[in-house]
């Protein structure tokens, strides 16, 4: 795998210059705000601060040098995002960056001006109003979107084929997202004749919470909706589902290598990258406005063989040849 090579630096990349008070020869380099809705030093999501700030330097922006890079966690609280957003704008940052929905949304309520970069799975932002197009946005937000709501039905699909019986699904939800997903997931599992159970939380401490209070409920499988919590909570998800013996399927492929049944969805390595070019082009000179949003064109299906088997489960051999890797 390669997590391991990108995780083992990132205790030195969150300690780095960026992210403490700057020296008097980097005041005229331009601030970038980054807005990250889960904790910085907690699951996955240290590998965004390495994966951006390694890129940019890529492009000749070395944060403490050229650049002054400011990572912003509301630490697993969405709430928190609109004032650390207000923050950056009142402290001039030249950009933006915004993962999640929760946080394109608290950027883009402080300022119609300063050019926001998101990284977001769950919107479509024409349809939220964010941009008017995908290839000429016409406003201050560009960026990399996926509505992954349509991927729903995928997920159930998936989740029938390793278990043929399932008929009672719960739906693992974070409500800060939206009801985009929700809406898609009610509609697929109607289609298919599939009970669900919705499991809503708000923040990493709901999560938390709802994993310590619930059982396994009585469902056959869990689908979950894609959101900045659930990814950075991979691990704790597949250690839950592994205690529950739960079949699950989540939209992020760490899930599944952390020893949870399958994963579904983009390669957000590549989108990481990808957002640090977008800022790039923006500090270069580029108007938001006029940068088309890119969108993914390549999933990924992974399936954690060993736990199909520890759950007694038995993989047909179609299910095992859709997989981009079966880890044994």
């Amino acid at each position: 795998m390669q997590r391991r090579p990108l995780l083992s630096g990132i205790a030195a990349s969150l300690a780095a210059p960026g992210l403490l008070a700057q020296p008097s020869s980097t005041k005229a380099a331009p601030l970038v705000g980054v807005l990250i809705t889960t904790s910085l030093t907690q699951g996955l999501n240290a590998q965004t601060v390495a994966i951006l700030r390694q890129e940019l330097a890529k492009s000749g922006y070395v944060d403490g040098q050229t650049l002054r890079l400011d990572i912003q966690s509301a630490g697993g609280a969405p709430e928190k995002l609109a004032g650390l957003a207000k923050d950056l704008v009142a402290r001039d940052a030249a950009v933006l960056c915004a993962f999640g929905p929760a946080a394109v949304r608290a950027a883009r309520a402080a300022t119609v001006t300063v050019p926001i970069v998101a990284l977001d799975l769950e919107t479509d932002p024409v349809r939220e109003g964010w941009v008017r197009t995908l290839s000429r946005p016409g406003t201050n937000v560009t960026g990399l979107f996926l509505d992954l709501s349509v991927l729903t039905g995928k997920w159930l699909e998936l989740l029938r084929a390793a278990v043929p019986r399932m008929r009672r699904v719960a739906v693992l939800w974070d409500a800060s997202t939206g009801s985009a997903q929700l809406d898609a997931m009610a509609a697929a599992t109607a289609s298919m004749a599939v009970e669900a159970k919705i499991l809503r939380f708000a923040n990493a401490t709901d999560l938390d919470r709802l994993l310590e209070e619930r059982g396994r409920d009585g469902v056959d499988a869990l689908s979950m909706l894609s959101s900045p919590i659930v990814r950075n909570a991979s691990k704790q998800l597949a250690d839950y589902t592994r205690k529950m013996k739960l079949p699950a399927i989540s939209p992020f492929a760490p899930f599944a290598e952390f020893g949870g049944l399958m994963a579904y969805g983009p390669d957000l390595t590549n989108f990481f990258r990808r957002s640090a070019a977008f800022v790039s082009k923006i500090l270069s000179g580029a108007a938001p406005s006029e940068v088309p949003i890119e969108q993914p064109t390549k999933f990924e299906m992974v399936m954690n063989l060993k736990t199909a088997n520890a759950l007694g489960l038995t993989p047909s051999r179609e299910l095992l040849l859709s997989a981009d890797k079966v880890l044994e």
